[in-house]
């Protein structure tokens, strides 16, 4: 059984499916990812130019302010709900669309990621989802994470005159990497092997993700407690100092790393790990998050991508129903 009997240690920040409530509670599941582009990405809120931050990192002489690019979170949020909708179809045959006002509002993804009010006038109840995403950013700078392409418009004549020239939208390299957390609140165990599931099996985010966008997350950590953890932000800034201090890169100052080549996702994830750890123990002096020991959380992500989460969501169901029916 997939519930607190089997793993007491996610008894802390998440709830048992008879414990699930209309009436929101502090149970808080972090889970530490660093996404690694594997192809070009598009990632544009005006369908062309790459959205950007200004963000200062460092201290005293070695402060610097440079423009990372972003995952914006609904480009995270899109795809995962798309994959986790179809994820569903497989495992349960349970049929749901991505419509604004369409969705069944009757399945494990639609209780756990939310949903408007549905077109259905017996059904006007809109779900407040609880997975969290925030906006990611890059570790290095526009310049070098994101390429402008430009193509020409040419006719097959021998001879033509002169056409204007089209431009591409931005694209992000290959190689690029986001410091990223995703924060489920009051969900189950089952509900967190679902969000597991999908973020280890989905590959595919932005805009044309059947030519770009493939990438890959690592899934470092799983944290459990009361509140929220970091944010992508200061995780940013925090391994952005730590790559410029690390023995294994030959930068000498924050310039340095923003505008390196590429960065290893190996020492890049030991310190976003690191950094997530440390930003627990100090802020506030001292958040209320522990972590999962990483034997479970290979255990759940062996579930989580295996045929046995058909089973898991199966156990999920009922209670994500009677989860809703609490309105009446």
């Amino acid at each position: 059984m997939f519930d607190h009997d089997t793993y007491p240690e996610l008894e802390r920040g998440t709830v048992s499916r008879d414990e699930m409530t209309i009436a929101p509670k502090n149970n808080f599941t972090n889970v530490l990812v660093l996404r690694e582009l594997e192809s070009h990405a598009v990632f544009t809120t005006d369908g062309q130019s790459a959205d950007l931050a200004n963000v200062a990192v460092g201290l005293g002489d070695d402060r610097e302010t440079y423009s990372p690019g972003l995952m914006f979170m609904r480009k995270q949020t899109g795809s995962d709900r798309r994959f986790g909708k179809s994820l569903q179809r497989d495992l349960l045959q349970t049929e749901c669309t991505m419509q604004v006002n369409g969705m069944c509002q009757d399945c494990v993804e639609c209780i756990l990621y939310g949903s408007a009010a549905s077109d259905d006038a017996d059904q006007q109840l809109s779900i407040t989802s609880r997975v969290m995403y925030d906006t990611a950013y890059t570790l290095r700078d526009a310049t070098v994470t994101i390429d402008e392409k430009f193509q020409n418009a040419p006719g097959d004549d021998y001879a033509k005159t002169a056409e204007a020239t089209i431009r591409e939208p931005d694209f992000f390299e290959p190689g690029t990497l986001f410091p990223s957390v995703i924060t489920l609140r009051d969900a189950t165990p089952e509900e967190l092997a679902f969000v597991l599931g999908i973020t280890a099996k989905n590959k595919r985010y932005g805009a044309a993700t059947s030519r770009l966008g493939r990438v890959k997350n690592h899934i470092l950590g799983v944290y459990t407690g009361s509140e929220e953890g970091p944010a992508n932000l200061g995780l940013t800034r925090d391994v952005v100092t730590r790559l410029r201090d690390s023995d294994e890169t030959s930068a000498d100052s924050i310039q340095d790393v923003i505008t390196a080549a590429a960065h290893d996702p190996q020492l890049v994830g030991d310190h976003l790990q690191s950094a997530f750890d440390d930003r627990v123990n100090t802020e506030r002096g001292g958040l209320d998050l522990e972590r999962v020991p990483d034997d479970t959380v290979d255990d759940l992500l062996e579930t989580a991508t295996s045929d046995s989460l058909a089973d898991v969501l199966e156990t999920q169901l009922d209670a994500s129903r009677a989860f809703l029916e609490q309105t009446d």
